[in-house]
């Protein structure tokens, strides 16, 4: 972990940029498999550059809905046998009740959750199932820019500290799927309430300072 965070924050966030979080999202949600790397690389952002976070939160999010995108329209195009011969009969049926009941629910979960909670599955069974398209990327535009907006909170507060609370927040997530998301949801809007406040108290000094 230690030599990735190194990596992230010497090499791949001052070469790519906020681009970069766009790539490396896109891969992540499409064809390959980089888990943390997209958190790692927001929150290296808000300890490196807080004032461009945003920046790198919003490319991350969009990536993502560009490569789960692509693994929308391939389950909208292959359909239920694309999905069973990737994940098998057994797999394919939780994942359809899990839509049965809880709908967007069962999207936007595994959105906002990290590995080793499965995603790119419910993804392409959105598109198998005829989740319309407006739908589904509203639901991930909303699941992941909440996942990363969160991130770049805890970076801007609390600097390189955060990584040891994604660590934790990861290993107690994964074992807690419902109840962690509307933790992460609840943390959120905790999370951009302080930073907001502290902006503006920063603002209120600036322009206290100015008229002195």
């Amino acid at each position: 972990m230690h030599r990735a965070v190194v990596w992230i924050q010497v090499v791949l966030v001052p070469w790519l940029g906020a681009p970069g979080a766009f790539v490396v999202a896109f891969l992540d949600s499409s064809f390959l498999s980089l888990p943390e790397v997209n958190d790692l690389i927001v929150v290296m952002a808000a300890v490196s550059h807080p004032g461009t976070v945003w920046l790198f939160a919003l490319m991350a999010t969009l990536g993502s809905l560009a490569g789960c995108a692509v693994l929308w329209w391939l389950g909208r195009r292959g359909g239920e046998g694309f999905l069973l011969r990737r994940f098998g009969a057994e797999r394919v049926r939780q994942v359809r009740r899990a839509f049965e009941r809880w709908n967007l629910l069962a999207l936007a979960v595994p959105a906002l959750l990290p590995p080793p909670m499965p995603f790119k599955v419910f993804v392409i069974a959105a598109g198998v199932f005829g989740l319309p398209f407006r739908r589904f990327a509203l639901t991930i535009l909303m699941a992941r820019g909440l996942r990363y907006v969160l991130w770049g909170g805890l970076g801007i507060l609390y600097g390189e500290r955060a990584l040891a609370i994604l660590n934790t927040a990861d290993q107690w997530l994964s074992k807690r799927a419902l109840l962690g998301s509307f933790a992460v949801v609840a943390l959120g809007i905790v999370l951009a309430t302080m930073v907001l406040r502290r902006k503006r108290g920063l603002n209120a000094v600036a322009d206290g300072a100015s008229l002195v």
